[in-house]
């Protein structure tokens, strides 16, 4: 009885940690749709591609890293990594719609 009420509050207690990083994973994979797209419809360049999938990269991994670190996922970390995506978003709005065409 005592191990499954300990279960149970653990569970209880990672439940906001796991919450806060949907949004992080699920925004990722959109990016990585509209990176797609662009591609398909030929409104980003190779060069576009290959510098956006980099940065689109360089931020999982960063996610990834502050996800390992002791601690788990911060509103810090959480907040530095919705600002990068926010920064990403606006570069995959800017190359799609510069007029460049492959």
């Amino acid at each position: 009885m005592k191990t499954l009420l300990l279960a149970t509050l653990t569970l209880l207690a990672a439940a906001p940690a796991l919450a806060a990083e949907a949004p992080v994973a699920q925004r990722e994979v959109k990016q990585q749709e509209r990176i797609a797209q662009g591609v398909k419809s030929g409104e980003l360049t190779p060069r576009e591609t290959a510098r956006l999938e980099r940065q689109e990269a360089r931020l999982h991994r960063e996610v990834a890293r502050d996800r390992r670190d002791g601690g788990g996922f911060t509103a810090r970390e959480r907040a530095k990594a919705e600002a990068k995506q926010d920064r990403l978003s606006h570069r995959i709005a800017h190359q799609k719609h510069d007029g460049q065409h492959r």
